[in-house]
């Protein structure tokens, strides 16, 4: 059970899920007693031309970037970051977000879902790499 995402620390549910943009990063929070998680990283932003929500400059990330392989080279970033993290006892990341959702231009796809931002063999391998180090699944 999560009891909050992102915030409100109780000692109560299974998990503390802290958020932490753009990179991942250890919080001063830690609770030994509950699975602790990086409930949301990310926001890495390629704006992608006829293939966002907004036509004009509305459109937002917290980091952008010009092309592919910027958008890809930084989330390979933090992955390394997130083999740290797992290191000290981070159980779980979540990548904010898997597509863009309207002005958000955050995603790995677009929000028509007609183009993928970012190399898929390179976030395949850097994530594979990172489950590594916890160990194979379940």
């Amino acid at each position: 059970v999560n009891p909050a995402s992102g915030g409100n620390f109780f000692r109560c549910g299974d998990m503390m899920d802290m958020h932490h943009y753009p990179n991942p990063k250890k919080f001063y929070l830690y609770d030994a007693m509950r699975v602790n998680v990086l409930g949301e990283y990310g926001g890495i932003a390629l704006p992608t031309p006829n293939h966002t929500w907004f036509k004009d400059k509305n459109n937002w990330g917290y980091v952008q970037f010009k092309d592919s392989k910027e958008v890809t080279d930084e989330y390979i970033k933090y992955t390394e970051e997130l083999k740290t993290l797992s290191l000290q006892g981070y159980s779980a990341a979540v990548y904010t977000q898997t597509t863009d959702v309207e002005g958000e231009i955050n995603g790995i796809m677009t929000y028509d879902r007609k183009v993928i931002k970012m190399d898929e063999e390179r976030i395949r391998k850097a994530n594979q790499e990172v489950i590594k180090i916890l160990g194979e699944p379940f």
